[in-house]
């Protein structure tokens, strides 16, 4: 890792280092699981298949219409947030599908690695010695937020980006370098919007902290050019926040904000606990919070431990006599941590509780941590004491509390308030593990500072492998199908399913995993995704199913599967609940199906009452109406009768009558097969979907409304017989088009919302960005400024009140 020059190239060191851990505890999983990396829960439902899926999609050119994410969606506005400004995902396009599963653990090695190293960018500014900033690269890298959020892998972006655009302010401030700040902003905002969000509010904090202090000194004209910068930054990534804005917006839960008390005071009192042990302990692992079960926080996020320092070099930084911003920076964003207005800044005030804005802390605890290695007035000994006494003060009193509780008539006591004592104390072991090995290494921080470099190197590398391994692998106990379903019959891709049509109907999964179809790429009714379009969102409450993250209709809104044009269900062989009833009973989850055949580890059924996409209806009632009907009969009343938004009523009155019976309808079994049966009778004769839309003919007997069960969004066009159609708003968020007597041709075209628009905003931002640049170097050649050399400032303490270092624990022999 030498230059030409022959000296040492720290960017290579961090990035190598950082890959070089990630390696160790990546790689005896991908063994075992034949070359993938498979974890559980959200890792593998959507993080591998959505790659996949978005991989082929890209590839293909169809990023217009998803047709395999829920009942379908906007491409670009589903998956920005999860992948698409990625450049990690953006790496495997050159790679052929069937290997896309197999490089999500390469990736994850490759963004640890370049966190380290991003990391160091950013503190190698605040050291003397570029090994402190090694150090702290790789503490940053593997945080506990880092390791935790391996759980959802596309975290790890803004975990990579965010210490660039750090470094190019510092840049900005420390040398008036024009123009990368507003490439590093468009690069975070490209990458993720939402974690973008929490970024811009911290950079805010961060300058404002730095500027009151007196730490940084800037004229107004360079304060105005740095926000022309952001806005550049902002406007060049306009073609995909745009569509982003448009689709996202859309979905309820983006309306949430903190209310009342719950804006001042968390709900849960244990998650103030939670907060508290996260700065340290390694993180409990997602949707199974060990030191307090009922923080509701099961999948926020919450880690901050360092691996090697946890809290030692914040505390002796924080109990340094000398003032500096970072200590009230510190002070403020820990302070936010506590409190749920503060806390939901980071995510426009939503209320929904995350700690996803933490990656951005643990950069700041980093820092104080490698400024506190370089300064001798630091008084670590204490600080190794100040940490241990607070592990200790959190872990007894959770693992050794007495609860007396009654089973059975009589008092049971039983110790400690952890869900899973072994875990726990795994927990506490690594923490105590890790300050006794850090008290050791400390030996030799006088003695020899070299020798001392690299222990520290090796103890961060040796606690992040040891404590990483545990939580892979604890992660990995969670599920036991990878070998036994996801292995064979999901990375497959459905090679041994031969069915007669799977493209232009759609399947259902029984009692499976969520996501299954998408491994397949084929049509479904179910789905693990947040961002939908709010068509779908307002369609699924309204018949009784919740949609909150997920669409997964039980078998009791059997009309749903008529309604949406599913033809096949599957039933997994080895898991779950048998679709057919239990054994030596034929009590089937749903009327109107049979056994077809068993196929790629699944009991497949085929709907004997499927109707193909696209049909019509011989009445109308209005969206008040079927408002009146009890939600758990709409589901067969969708199936009766079309469904008119109030406005619209007038404009299709003349083509349905109103069904003035619906009210007293019969929602039977019996009837449901019948209605079946007459929306089959008036359906499209062929239905094909492609790049663009879909194409559908049929032959009327008179001037109809034709309902096609895709979700209504804005970004649809119609034509009939090659003339433009007017859409429909029907079914409480689905499309029609009418029709005339006879043959007809209907033909559907997508169109991102706001694309267009949005590349037009990122041309124009590119071109104000080149303006900027040649303006502003041209005029800073024409009036040179004198510029410093901005280094921190090391002031040691006098020679009397320097402390020790923290001596080694005696060894007996």
């Amino acid at each position: 890792m030498l230059t030409r020059k022959g000296r040492q190239n720290y960017y290579l060191k961090a990035l190598l280092y950082g890959m070089g851990i990630a390696f160790l505890f990546f790689i005896p999983f991908i063994i075992f699981d034949n070359g993938y990396f498979l974890f559980y829960g959200d890792f593998n439902v959507q993080q591998v298949p959505f790659y996949q899926m978005c991989h082929d999609a890209v590839r293909s050119g169809n990023i217009g219409w998803s047709w395999t994410t829920d009942l379908g969606a906007n491409f670009i506005g589903s998956y920005s947030f999860y992948l698409l400004g990625s450049p990690f995902f953006w790496l495997t396009i050159p790679f052929p599908s069937w290997m896309v599963p197999h490089l999500m653990g390469p990736l994850l090695i490759l963004k640890f690695g370049c966190a380290s190293l991003t990391g160091f960018l950013y503190l190698k500014r605040y050291v003397k010695n570029p090994d402190y900033a090694v150090i702290g690269g790789m503490l940053y890298a593997f945080s506990g937020f880092s390791v935790y959020n391996i759980f959802f892998n596309h975290f790890h972006e803004a975990i990579v980006f965010f210490p660039v655009m750090l470094w190019a302010l510092d840049e900005y401030i420390y040398t008036r370098r024009r123009g990368i700040f507003a490439v590093t902003v468009f690069a975070c905002c490209f990458v993720n919007y939402y974690f973008f969000v929490g970024q811009v509010v911290f950079t805010l904090i961060y300058g404002f902290t730095r500027l009151l202090t007196g730490n940084w000194k800037i004229t107004l004209r360079d304060f105005l050019l740095i926000i022309c910068e952001a806005v550049i930054g902002v406007l060049c990534a306009a073609v995909l926040l745009v569509p982003t804005i448009l689709a996202v917006i859309q979905n309820p839960r983006v309306d949430n904000p903190p209310e009342g008390w719950n804006a001042l005071l968390y709900d849960w009192n244990q998650r103030y606990v939670h907060i508290l042990e996260c700065f340290f302990f390694p993180p409990d692992i997602p949707a199974r919070p060990n030191f307090t079960p009922k923080s509701e926080a099961k999948w926020a996020s919450l880690g901050a431990w360092l691996p090697l320092f946890s809290m030692t070099g914040v505390i002796g930084f924080l109990r340094m006599h000398r003032e500096h911003w970072l200590k009230k920076l510190l002070g403020i964003l820990f302070l936010m941590a506590f409190i749920p207005i503060l806390n939901s800044s980071f995510q426009l005030f939503n209320a929904s509780y995350y700690a996803r804005w933490f990656y951005m802390l643990t950069l700041m605890m980093s820092l104080a941590t490698v400024i506190s290695l370089e300064r001798e007035c630091i008084d670590w000994k204490s600080a190794i004491k100040w940490t241990t006494g607070i592990t200790l003060g959190i872990a007894l009193p959770i693992g050794l509390m007495v609860t007396t509780t009654q089973q059975d008539g009589q008092k049971v006591t039983s110790f400690g308030l952890e869900d899973y004592p072994t875990r726990f104390w795994t927990y506490v072991a690594i923490s105590l593990l890790s300050l006794t090995l850090l008290t050791i290494i400390f030996k030799w921080y006088r003695r020899d500072k070299k020798l001392f470099i690299r222990r520290c190197m090796s103890g961060v590398a040796l606690i992040s492998v040891l404590y990483s391994l545990f939580f892979i692998a604890l992660g990995k106990t969670q599920s036991d199908a990878a070998h036994r379903e996801l292995i064979p019959y999901s990375l497959n891709g459905g090679k041994d399913i031969q069915l007669p049509d799977t493209k232009n109907c759609r399947i259902d999964v029984y009692d499976g995993m969520d996501n299954q179809a998408m491994y397949w790429q084929i049509p479904t009714i179910q789905a693990f995704h947040s961002i939908v379009p709010g068509s779908i969102m307002d369609f699924y409450p309204s018949i009784g199913v919740q949609r909150d993250v997920g669409s997964r209709p039980e078998a009791k809104y059997y009309g749903l599967r008529g309604l949406t044009s599913c033809r096949w269900l599957f039933d997994p062989v080895q898991s779950g609940k048998n679709f057919a009833g239990d054994e030596g009973e034929d009590t089937p989850a749903m009327p109107g199906w049979t056994f077809y055949a068993v196929q790629n580890g699944f009991n497949i059924y085929e709907n004997d009452y499927y109707i193909p996409m696209g049909f019509s209806y011989d009445s109308y009632i209005t969206r008040a109406e079927y408002e009146q009907v009890d939600k758990e009969s709409r589901h067969l009343l969708l199936l009766k009768t079309l469904v008119l938004e109030n406005d619209d009523v007038q404009k299709y009155a003349g083509i349905l009558p109103h069904n003035d019976d619906f009210q007293s309808s019969e929602f039977t079994q019996s009837a449901y097969f019948e209605d079946c049966m007459n929306r089959k009778s008036e359906a499209c004769s062929s239905f094909e979907r492609d790049n663009s839309g879909f194409t559908a003919k049929i032959t009327a007997d008179k001037e109809r409304l034709v309902f096609f069960s895709v979700p209504w969004e804005g970004g649809w066009s119609a034509q009939v017989n090659g003339k433009p159609a007017e859409i429909a708003k029907v079914n409480v968020g689905f499309m029609a088009v009418k029709v005339p007597a006879g043959e007809s041709v209907i033909r559907f075209d997508y169109a991102t919302p706001g694309l267009k628009l949005g590349a037009a905003i990122s041309a124009g931002g590119a071109v104000l960005y080149l303006v900027f640049y040649l303006v502003t170097r041209a005029y800073d050649k024409r009036k040179p400024r004198k510029r410093k050399t901005y280094r921190i400032k090391y002031e040691e303490l006098p020679a009397e009140e320097v402390r020790p270092a923290p001596e080694a624990p005696e060894t007996t022999q």
